[in-house]
């Protein structure tokens, strides 16, 4: 992680390095308070929160030669070790980016993006990038790190739900495909993502779905009975009434999934991103804890809780290592 007075920001137009600030040039620049909401592609809402920084139109303006260069997208490029990186068209950056270093009057910590991040207030807060070092002007759209890995949209407007790109969702003959298979190494070889693939009553042939990328999938009352899930990808899954006794979510990503009234008896949670997953609907919750389908479940070091959430489980006695 770079420290401020080893920082730099650099702007490239295509190939060509057209200018450059330290963060000493940046503090120096005037600056604004923007006060907006926080929207997270896993449905996690963080209201009225308060940013500093400097508008990037602020920014563009001082570089030469922008304005007559044809370009229409805007690349941001992080110092991070899975190389993050979006874009957005320029007209967004001019009338929505911003670069900030300040969040509710207190710099921007490590995992919140020190020394700067961008902000698009009106985009999930995918598109806004931290640990920035490079802004990239190009001719042609280049999509980002979790557009290309991940199927996140590449507009990713929360009013419009805009998550998942509707292009990368898995037919109804691939599903049918891959539902039947017994070995799905190929998958985890090529990191092929299924999106949005109907999986409701599946009972696969093996056990073993470890490191597959099954992101809005529906598992509705499928028998997942001692399937191996460890290190994989299974954001917004939705498991109603899913058969996940014995399972194994060790390293899985969990985020914005949905386990009500899912079976979890001897289920083992282990080292899981949380953010928005949910196990019960509080207008639903009146089971006592023996009748409960959650109870005998383990889950030790989640990552991203709701307090609502959190509080349920514990009640059960079901998390660990807190």
């Amino acid at each position: 992680m770079a420290q401020p007075e080893h920082w730099r920001l650099e702007f490239w137009l295509e190939q060509s390095l057209i200018g450059s600030f330290s963060h000493a040039d940046l503090a120096s620049m005037p600056r604004e308070k923007v006060v907006c909401d926080i929207h997270c592609v896993t449905g996690w809402s963080l209201r009225d929160a308060c940013f500093e920084g400097i508008r990037l139109s602020t920014l563009f303006r001082a570089l030469p030669g922008l304005s007559s260069s044809g370009i229409r997208f805007v690349r941001y490029v992080a110092a991070s070790d899975r190389e993050h990186d979006t874009s957005t068209s320029l007209s967004l950056a001019l009338k929505d980016g911003w670069l900030v270093d300040r969040k509710d009057g207190k710099p921007l910590s490590p995992e919140h993006g020190f020394p700067w991040r961008t902000l698009f207030p009106s985009r999930y807060f995918y598109k806004s990038l931290k640990w920035i070092t490079q802004i990239q002007f190009l001719r042609e759209d280049r999509p980002g790190y979790w557009e290309r890995n991940t199927g996140y949209h590449s507009q990713g407007r929360p009013w419009r739900e805009e998550r998942l790109d509707a292009i990368r969702f898995t037919s109804s003959k691939e599903c049918e495909a891959f539902r039947a298979l017994s070995d799905f190494q190929d998958y985890r070889k090529s990191q092929t993502v299924i999106v949005k693939a109907n999986l409701r009553n599946w009972r696969p042939v093996t056990r073993n779905l470890s490191g597959l990328q099954l992101k809005l999938c529906d598992f509705s009352h499928a028998d997942l009975r001692h399937v191996d899930f460890s290190d994989a990808n299974l954001t917004f899954g939705r498991f109603y009434r899913a058969d996940l006794r014995g399972a194994r979510f060790h390293r899985t990503d969990l985020e914005g999934s949905d386990f009500t009234e899912a079976l979890l008896e001897g289920a083992v949670f282990c080292d899981n991103a949380l953010s928005a997953a949910k196990f019960f609907t509080p207008s639903k919750h009146t089971r006592s804890a023996q009748e409960n389908p959650h109870a005998g479940m383990t889950l030790s070091n989640p990552q991203g809780l709701l307090e609502d959430q959190e509080a349920y489980l514990q009640s059960l006695g079901v998390l660990k290592d807190l």
